[in-house]
């Protein structure tokens, strides 16, 4: 459990400090280096990353939208099949950004269990 926690916060520290400097799949690099310098065990080595970057992708929408009255996302969820809803896009980016990091984290996972020489 302490692992999961400590994973999950190193996860959205290092996509915010790398975000900073990268384009959107930043995130995918902070999951693929927590996943490898936090080793995870079963199910967890998608979800946690998942569920960080998702909670990530979603505040700091909601933050940018919520600076312009949601004009903008409005607007794409009207292009999108969401029914012109800001709120449901913000979910929809959310969910994104927690696939591409679950399935980077389980990539760092497999690769750090390829190095590790424990015979």
């Amino acid at each position: 459990m302490k692992k999961n926690v400590i994973n999950f916060i190193a996860t959205i520290g290092t996509a915010l400090i790398l975000s900073q400097f990268l384009p959107w799949w930043s995130v995918m690099l902070a999951s693929f280096i927590t996943a490898i310098l936090f080793s995870l065990k079963k199910s967890a080595v998608f979800f946690v990353p998942f569920l960080a970057i998702a909670l990530f992708w979603m505040a700091y929408a909601y933050w940018l939208s919520s600076v312009n009255d949601f004009t903008l996302s409005k607007k794409i969820a009207v292009l999108l099949p969401l029914q012109g809803n800001p709120y449901l896009l913000i979910l929809v980016t959310g969910i994104v950004g927690g696939l591409a990091a679950g399935i980077a984290a389980i990539f760092g996972k497999q690769c750090a269990s390829l190095f590790n020489t424990k015979a």
